[in-house]
């Protein structure tokens, strides 16, 4: 049974699913819909174009859909797409798209934990089971890939890519763009090691493990460039979906990598 406060402010095209929970002061604004047993806490503030999957939690004081922080915004008709099972807690914010710079949705996948204080600036994508830690700040066009996590207090740049598996240090400055399956920490920001711990806990096998630690020697422990280590790489590793993985994300960086 869905419970709506009646302290809370529900617009009439907002769309609510099943069981879902909006608490007093909750703002829930026009074309926003929420999926089957998402909760809203008190003070959460859905603004307007924005949809939500089911099973989600929004903690107290959330804000999310509102309108990206960026001076060529003119109040174009824009999205916040976010999947099944994500939280989103205390005070963190997660703002719509800009229009005119590719997808028009900022997109939140499933699983995915945002913590308190973290902002998530206009088209950002984050993938499914992401970890964004407390105070964590990302800014316009960042992806962050399945199952990274982010430490806290760290600002990530426009337009970086965090791949997948990789694990960021607290209190970091993200300007490159870090490799799938890597730990990166310090100050300056640098390459640590590879996530060895967080692949085992995810089921990769030793095997898989082995050829990602020399495909890091060739990168990170060899006099090679990055061309010459990616070449090195395709003759001498199998290209599995790990090592393909790497070698695609290399390729289509923009930014350059952390070295």
């Amino acid at each position: 049974m869905t419970v709506i406060d009646e302290r809370a402010v529900v617009h009439e095209r907002a769309r609510i699913g099943e069981d879902v929970q909006i608490g007093p002061f909750a703002i829930i604004g026009p074309d926003v819909e929420i999926g089957r047993g998402t909760v809203v806490a008190g003070m959460a503030l859905v603004e307007k174009n924005t949809t939500i999957g089911e099973d989600c939690m929004l903690s107290h004081s959330a804000v999310v859909g509102t309108d990206p922080q960026d001076l060529k915004y003119h109040g174009e008709t824009t999205h916040l797409v976010i999947g099944d099972r994500t939280t989103i807690r205390e005070f963190a914010t997660v703002n719509r798209a800009t229009a005119g710079e590719g997808d028009d949705a900022t997109r939140v996948g499933s699983d995915t934990l945002i913590m308190a204080y973290a902002h998530v600036a206009h088209n950002c994508v984050i993938g499914d089971h992401v970890v964004i830690t407390n105070a964590v700040n990302l800014a316009g066009h960042v992806v962050v890939e399945d199952y990274a996590i982010i430490g806290g207090m760290t600002a990530v740049q426009q337009f970086v890519q965090i791949g997948a598996h990789s694990y960021v240090g607290g209190a970091c400055r993200v300007t490159k763009d870090v490799l799938p399956y890597l730990k990166i920490g310090g100050v300056p920001t640098r390459p640590i090691e590879m996530n060895t711990i967080g692949l085992l806990r995810r089921g990769y096998s030793e095997e898989s493990l082995n050829h990602l630690r020399k495909a890091y020697r060739f990168l990170y422990l060899s006099d090679l460039n990055t061309t010459q280590a990616v070449e090195r790489i395709r003759a001498e590793l199998p290209m599995n979906d790990e090592i393909s993985r790497l070698v695609e994300f290399i390729g289509t960086s923009t930014r350059g990598i952390i070295k």
